[in-house]
């Protein structure tokens, strides 16, 4: 997260040295685009609360990374792979010269750090959910009430992971302004800052007292972000952009089990990114 503050510090530090070199009339009214690329992201720890059926506690700053898929031509040319590492897809519109609204999806993973050491506090009956998981014959070490106590999360206790998408899909509102432009009016550098607001909805794979599955995809909750970046024009309908991005996401019904109706989770969720995507604009192109 310091890495990320940095280099959003040393971003607008550049802006600000060169915005007033701008000379050309600076117009992207009427423009629409779209982009995909992919991303880097980061977790501040978190605390994550279980409830259901005879059971509810808080795991505290719980440890959290990404899953980068190790770049291939198979995983990241072959268009029918393109969205299994972690992507950014977004489709934009210019309604004034400097400003943009757009949409689009953030494909992050999120992969709790097995055997690591926590706190935990609530209670964990001897049996739990519906049908009962037998938590006493599993360890019996986990039934009890518990404040704030030094907990190891070992895999017959959890697994948890938003790996088939920890998946912010948003609105942003974005502003745009020159930093450089060539001669010939085509190749040129944009900074902009935006602010985002949107919905969570991860695919999570989670396993508790051994019971569990690759839940299906819902609506867990919502979240809020800003960026800053630079976008970079290639051509006259090319373009390649790169972002900074941090956000918080709350969610409030997280698939566990798969006894959707008796278990779930509850997590708040500081996170850091940072992609490179290529873009393509089209329509009313007058940006001179």
């Amino acid at each position: 997260m310091q890495k990320l503050l940095l280099l959003i510090l040393l971003l607008n530090s550049i802006v600000f040295n060169s915005l007033g070199q701008e000379k050309k009339p600076y117009s992207r009214k009427g423009e629409y685009y779209f982009f995909w690329g992919y991303n880097r992201s980061e977790y501040a720890k978190s605390d994550i609360t279980f409830k259901g059926i005879g059971y509810e506690f808080t795991l505290k700053d719980v440890v959290a990374n990404d899953l980068p898929i190790p770049f291939s031509a198979e995983e990241y040319l072959d268009i029918t792979r393109l969205s299994i590492p972690q992507y950014n897809f977004r489709v934009g519109y210019f309604f004034k010269d400097h400003w943009a609204v757009s949409f689009g999806s953030d494909h992050m993973k999120y992969v709790m750090v097995n055997e690591q050491m926590s706190t935990i506090s609530g209670h964990i009956s001897a049996q739990v959910s519906s049908p009962a998981i037998d938590v006493q014959a599993i360890n019996p070490a986990y039934v009890g009430d518990f404040d704030n106590q030094p907990f190891k999360i070992n895999k017959d206790f959890l697994t948890y992971e938003h790996t088939d998408g920890f998946n912010y899909v948003h609105f942003e509102l974005d502003r745009y302004d020159r930093l450089w432009k060539a001669k010939n009016d085509i190749q040129g550098v944009d900074w902009l800052v935006g602010v985002g607001a949107g919905t969570l909805i991860p695919r999570t794979d989670s396993y508790l007292f051994k019971v569990g599955k690759n839940n299906h995809f819902n609506f867990a909750g919502y979240g809020f972000s800003a960026k800053t970046g630079l976008r970079f024009d290639l051509s006259r309908r090319l373009f390649f952009q790169t972002d900074v991005m941090g956000g918080f996401v709350r969610m409030t019904n997280v698939h566990t089990t798969g006894r959707d109706d008796t278990d779930y989770a509850q997590q708040s969720i500081w996170f850091g990114q940072f992609y490179g995507a290529l873009g393509y604009k089209f329509g009313r192109h007058r940006n001179k």
